[in-house]
C-alpha cells in the first residue's frame, strides 16, 4: 500500500505540478545560466547509493566554495535558491526519485556517504528504511541551518548531536508507521509550507528533540 501511495502521488504530483516545475526551472536557468538540477549522491535503502535530484539553490561551483553542510545564511545560496529553500520547492524533483523507487514520500532524509560512515551499528538500522522526501525529523529541525550556524564546530555538532537525533526520531516513527501516519506527515508538511503547524510528535508519541523545538 505504501508503494501504491508513492507511485500514485508521485505521478499525480509530476503531472499537476509540471507547469510550476517548468517555471522554476526557467527561473533558475535565466538567473545565472547554470544547471537547473543539483544531482547529489546519497545513501539509500540497505546502504546502496543513488542520485538524488533537487533544484539547484546555490551557485554552480558551490562544492568548491565551502562545506557540504548549509550553515546559517550561506553566501553560496542564490536569491532564487533562497526562495526555493524557504518554500521547500527545491525538493520537488525528488518526485521522480519516488517514481523510480529510490525514495518514498515519507522516510528518513537520505544522508551523504561521508556522514553515514560515522553511523554506529545501532544507527545503521535506519538504512533498512527507504529514504523519503519528508520525515518527522524535518519538523524537529526545520531550522537546521540556523542551529548549525550557532555551533562552534558545525561538522562535529551535526555528526555527534543533530544526526543521531534525526535517526532516533525516524526510528521511533517507523516502529509504528502506517499508510495513514504517512498521509498525516504529508499533510503536515504541506501545511508547514503555508505556515500552519501540526504537532505530529504528540500525534505519534515521538519524543521531541531537546536540540530544537518544532516551530
Amino acid at each position: 500500500m505504501k508503494r501504491a501511495l508513492d507511485v500514485t502521488a508521485a505521478l499525480l504530483g509530476l503531472l499537476i505540478l509540471s507547469p510550476l516545475l517548468a517555471v522554476l526551472a526557467l527561473w533558475i536557468k535565466l538567473y545565472d545560466r547554470g544547471p537547473v538540477l543539483f544531482v547529489h549522491r546519497r545513501v539509500g535503502l540497505d546502504g546502496y547509493p543513488f542520485k538524488m535530484l533537487k533544484f539547484r539553490t546555490m551557485v554552480a561551483d558551490a562544492g568548491k566554495r565551502g562545506p557540504q553542510l548549509t550553515i546559517g545564511a550561506d553566501k553560496r545560496i542564490t536569491p532564487v535558491g533562497r526562495f526555493l529553500r524557504e518554500t521547500k520547492s527545491d525538493e520537488l524533483p525528488q518526485l521522480w526519485n519516488v517514481l523510480t523507487g529510490d525514495m518514498s514520500l515519507v522516510g528518513p532524509r537520505p544522508e551523504v556517504e561521508a556522514y553515514v560512515q560515522h553511523y554506529t551499528t545501532v544507527q545503521r538500522a535506519v538504512l533498512r528504511l527507504l529514504p523519503g522526501i519528508t520525515d518527522p525529523a524535518s519538523f524537529a529541525f526545520y531550522n537546521e541551518s540556523e542551529l548549525l550556524g550557532r555551533a562552534a564546530d558545525p561538522d562535529k555538532f551535526y555528526r555527534e548531536e543533530l544526526m543521531p537525533e534525526k535517526i532516533r526520531i525516524n526510528m521511533e516513527y517507523a516502529a509504528n508507521a502506517t499508510v495513514f501516519t504517512d498521509l498525516v506527515v504529508i499533510f503536515a508538511t504541506v501545511a508547514k509550507i503555508f505556515g500552519v503547524h501540526v504537532d505530529i510528535f504528540a500525534k505519534f508519541s515521538i519524543r521531541p528533540s531537546k536540540l530544537s523545538t518544532p516551530r
